[in-house]
């Protein structure tokens, strides 16, 4: 048989990965197509399938004790308005306990001691923990407070976050009203939302993400990722989860998957809400999002095979793996995108052959992007829908940016290869409310 010439197997190999990727981005596109049929269905059939109990109403003496976690690491024009945020929380004194985990090697640590003391003249129960090493980096800082302190609920807000002082009296009942509750994740709002076209893409895609992603798998009872900020743990969940682990970057996704093999599963609130921030500069959302995304292939490499060799039932193992599997996006667009590209280049610049294949996923991309953020633009009351327009055109491009960005260190750590927790540098701007809808 005659060999084939070494362009023809080039052809073969991008025409293989091009097949490859686009199955994978399929498998990513249906667990939001599922998403939108619930959607669909709720609309049908008039109700929700499922809303979080509001809870009892407690006795101001049989509140009981709660821990604020505030971890941070080199940031020091944030310190002061995390604590102060905590502190204001409606809820006996006796009873609230605040600790800044504090893991800061610049002046943080300075900033941040005359407000600890500060507030202890006041009466507020603030312990300002120090470590000697960054291990675990943020899961090692949650770990090492919660070995200081034995309260049953345990809070953890990331240091650019503000509850509102009602917070907690919203979010305890639902926790007592529920047993089996590991958690309850509240939707975040995002203060700096309108600085730029960045970050008006960044809470287009978070409002769809809260709004229809996390809201949407909680009412139909699929498994749905604690969010590392803005949430109300059970210490006795934590505990039989096997505690907080650092040996990925995604602490949080991963002890929510491990929660919910253990038995326990989480509550989802759209209110009160919890205003935080998104990064204003590419490069910042670059490192956010290979960090989330590295995390991802971390948890994947980590816990697939526990989750189907775990007595969930088969629905709950088919979301957790939608779930954990959903920064596949990126490495599949980016291998998808060369592959194109390449293809192209070999046929001289004539894209006719590739065509179909562009023309089906463009219209996937369209109607997965628009159903999952035009409602929540809607209903959020975001802006005229121009604007929206204007935003929404912006993802594909910007998504495949980042996913030609972060494709090598996923791939890195599809193999094996390890990534060094980096801070998202944010805005030293912050509100301290959510944002409200535009005339």
């Amino acid at each position: 048989m005659k060999p084939l010439p070494s362009i023809d197997f080039l052809r073969v190999g991008l025409e293989s990965s091009l097949l490859l990727s686009i199955l994978g981005l399929l498998l990513v596109a249906s667990g939001f197509l599922a998403l939108i049929g619930i959607n669909i269905f709720e609309l049908l059939i008039g109700r929700r399938l499922r809303t979080p109990a509001p809870g009892p109403i407690l006795a101001e003496a049989a509140l009981p004790h709660v821990l604020i976690q505030i971890p941070i690491f080199n940031e020091p024009e944030m310190v002061a308005g995390a604590l102060e945020a905590a502190a204001a929380l409606q809820w006996p004194r006796d009873r609230l306990h605040i600790q800044l985990l504090d893991d800061s090697t610049d002046d943080t640590s300075h900033a941040a001691q005359k407000v600890v003391q500060d507030l202890r003249a006041q009466g507020v129960d603030v312990l300002h923990l120090r470590r000697a090493d960054r291990s675990g980096y943020k899961a090692g800082a949650l770990a090492a407070g919660m070995m200081r302190n034995d309260a049953p609920y345990i809070a953890v807000f990331d240091v650019d976050f503000r509850p509102p002082p009602n917070w907690l009296r919203v979010v305890v009942p639902m926790m007592i009203a529920d047993p089996k509750a590991a958690f309850v994740q509240s939707r975040c709002e995002f203060s700096n939302y309108r600085t730029n076209w960045l970050t008006r893409i960044q809470g287009m895609m978070m409002d769809a993400h809260y709004t229809m992603e996390q809201a949407t798998r909680y009412r139909a009872g699929w498994l749905f990722q604690f969010n590392g900020t803005a949430g109300l743990w059970r210490r006795e969940a934590i505990v039989a989860a096997g505690g907080w682990s650092g040996d990925s970057l995604c602490e949080d996704l991963d002890l929510t998957v491990r929660a919910e093999v253990a038995g326990w599963h989480g509550v989802f609130t759209m209110e009160p809400v919890v205003p935080g921030l998104v990064p204003e500069k590419v490069q910042h959302w670059r490192v956010q999002q290979r960090r989330w995304s590295t995390g991802f292939v971390q948890v994947t490499r980590k816990l697939m095979k526990q989750i189907w060799a775990s007595d969930l039932s088969f629905r709950l193992k088919a979301s957790a793996s939608l779930l954990i599997l959903i920064q596949a996006f990126y490495p599949c667009a980016a291998i998808a995108t060369a592959s194109v590209l390449g293809g192209i280049a070999l046929d001289g610049g004539d894209a006719t052959e590739f065509m179909p294949v562009l023309n089906g996923f463009a219209a996937v991309v369209a109607f997965v992007a628009i159903s999952l953020t035009l409602v929540p633009y809607l209903v959020l009351r975001r802006g005229p829908l121009y604007q929206y327009l204007l935003t929404v055109i912006l993802l594909p491009p910007m998504m495949i940016y980042i996913s030609l960005s972060n494709a090598p260190a996923i791939l890195k750590s599809t193999f094996g290869g390890t990534e060094t927790w980096k801070r998202t540098p944010k805005s030293s701007t912050l509100a301290t409310t959510a944002p409200t809808s535009e005339a």
